[in-house]
């Protein structure tokens, strides 16, 4: 009985070590990832704007499974020089914009449903540079920016455009690319 005991007592041990390396191994992944989706949109840092990185159609595209009636654009962000501004002109298109933190995740995501006249212009910026925008706001002359505080430094902005048939794929592509991402100095 006692060797029974000491063969279990190691199979447990030998189990719960390997759980606990799986999980270790599944945690660090992204962090490990030399090809993550930020450093493949990092080319984007310095373009005024959205770079397409996936057509209507899924063709000439690093996205695992692209949707066919979608044109998706990217513009990185690195808030050390300041906020980043990006704004799109709405149209019958359904337009989206989703904000990624560097490190992976979203958060924040709008629809062109938010638009006001047919803008939707979205201001990213760290809580510092909000307070310092706030500080040097006219009380009387509010601003209207739309404004959103990252949780990081650098990201990027996924922008979504679909294409309800295939004869609106190039509008839908051209509306993607249309979309301005640009740096503030002085926000």
């Amino acid at each position: 009985m006692r060797g029974f005991s000491r063969f279990l007592v190691a199979t447990l041990c030998g189990i719960v070590i390997a759980a606990g390396v799986h999980i270790a191994a599944i945690l660090a992944a992204p962090y490990l990832a030399d090809q993550d989706a930020f450093t493949k949109v990092q080319t984007t840092l310095t373009a005024d704007k959205a770079q397409i990185i996936g057509a209507p159609g899924g063709e000439n595209t690093w996205l695992p499974r692209p949707d066919p009636a979608v044109a998706v654009a990217t513009c990185a962000f690195d808030l050390r020089n300041g906020p980043m501004r990006i704004a799109a002109r709405t149209g019958s298109l359904p337009l989206s914009f989703s904000f990624h933190k560097e490190s992976g995740g979203v958060f924040f995501a709008v629809t062109d449903r938010a638009a006001v006249r047919g803008e939707l212009e979205i201001v990213a910026m760290t809580a510092r540079q909000l307070d310092e925008a706030r500080a040097a706001e006219d009380e009387n002359d509010p601003s209207r920016d739309v404004r959103i505080v990252s949780p990081e430094r650098q990201g990027f902005v996924i922008v979504r455009v679909a294409a309800p048939s295939p004869s609106l794929r190039p509008q839908a592509e051209e509306a993607a690319k249309a979309v301005s991402c640009t740096a503030e100095q002085d926000a």
